[in-house]
C-alpha cells in the first residue's frame, strides 16, 4: 500500500512539473512572452454584460489594445 502512494506521488509531481516546463516554454517562445486573447471584452462567455476591458479599456466590438 505504501509502495502504491509513492509511486502515485512521484508520478504526480513528474506530471505537474511537465505542465510548468510547457507554459514555460510556450512563454519563452512566444512573442515578448505574452499569451494571446488575455483581453476579457473578447471573450463572450466571460463577459457577459458587455462592459469593457479592464485592461485596455477596448470595448466588446473593438481590437483589444493591447497588441
Amino acid at each position: 500500500m505504501l509502495f502504491e502512494n509513492i509511486i502515485l506521488l512521484i508520478t504526480t509531481i513528474i506530471m505537474i512539473s511537465l505542465v510548468f516546463v510547457g507554459i514555460g516554454i510556450k512563454i519563452i517562445l512566444k512573442k515578448n512572452g505574452e499569451f494571446s486573447g488575455t483581453c476579457a471584452s473578447q471573450n463572450p462567455l466571460i463577459n457577459t454584460e458587455g462592459e469593457a476591458c479592464g485592461l485596455c479599456g477596448a470595448a466588446p466590438n473593438e481590437q483589444c489594445q493591447n497588441e
